[in-house]
């Protein structure tokens, strides 16, 4: 029988370990994977190919947050952001061809914001919730950012705290948005590339994030998570910087 080398078997190992680091990020504070996995998978591979990857773990580990009791006002609230972004992100041109430059350049930079702003924590200042055009509007920008880089972090991220959500109508609100990103990005993976994003590797990478997942929830409670996010954002500004030096 003819044995496998690791040089073949490293690309599978690499991105398993990826999305158990990714996984294990959502399981400890209820986002991130889609962030986690481009960060690092963005160093050795292009943003397109690691955007593919990406869709199943996070739209699987997204359906358990999208259940709760606030389902029918989250609708009327965000259907304006989640019409915007699916818009964009479906069918924005690919920055490439607007700016030629390299994707990574991209990535790297809305890595190093992202990460600035979760060390700063500006507070940001409410929205009404009936203020349907400003939802339009972030939803067009964080569908613009997602088609360019996969991250869909900002500016939604922030949009959704100047609602002054309760907590848990916060985690189905993130929930709930995350998989209208995904499933738009999937849609735009589809139609630019014409083949199936459910691949060996993107089954690796499901099961690596549900193992990464278990392994979170376990040691949630075991550590602070304001500590933890601190040191996370920071490992988001390196990881950026990191991007944009492989992008120059």
């Amino acid at each position: 029988m003819q044995s496998i080398s690791f040089a073949a078997l490293a690309p599978w190992l690499g991105i398993g370990l990826v999305f158990v680091l990714a996984g294990g990020v959502k399981g400890i504070t209820g986002m991130g994977l889609p962030t986690v996995a481009m960060s690092l998978l963005g160093l050795w591979m292009a943003p397109a190919q690691a955007a593919a990857l990406l869709v199943v773990p996070a739209l699987v580990t997204n359906v358990a947050q999208c259940r709760g009791p606030a389902g029918r006002r989250l609708v009327a609230t965000l259907w304006p952001l989640w019409a915007g972004l699916a818009i964009t992100t479906v069918w924005s041109p690919d920055l490439a061809t607007l700016v030629p430059i390299d994707a990574r350049l991209a990535l790297g930079a809305i890595l190093i914001v992202y990460g600035l702003w979760g060390l700063w924590k500006p507070v940001v200042p409410a929205v009404a919730a009936d203020a349907w055009w400003i939802g339009l509007a972030v939803g067009l920008a964080t569908g613009f950012v997602t088609a360019a880089t996969a991250v869909f972090a900002l500016p939604l991220v922030p949009y959704l705290q100047a609602l002054r959500l309760d907590k848990d109508t916060m985690i189905q609100a993130l929930g709930l948005s995350f998989t209208v990103a995904t499933l738009a990005l999937a849609a735009r993976l589809q139609a630019l590339d014409g083949e199936g994003l459910l691949s060996i590797p993107s089954l690796v990478a499901l099961a690596g994030a549900a193992v990464g997942l278990a392994l979170g929830a376990a040691v949630r409670a075991r550590i602070s998570a304001t500590t933890f996010q601190r040191a996370l954002f920071l490992v988001f500004i390196v990881l950026g910087a990191a991007n944009l030096w492989r992008g120059l």
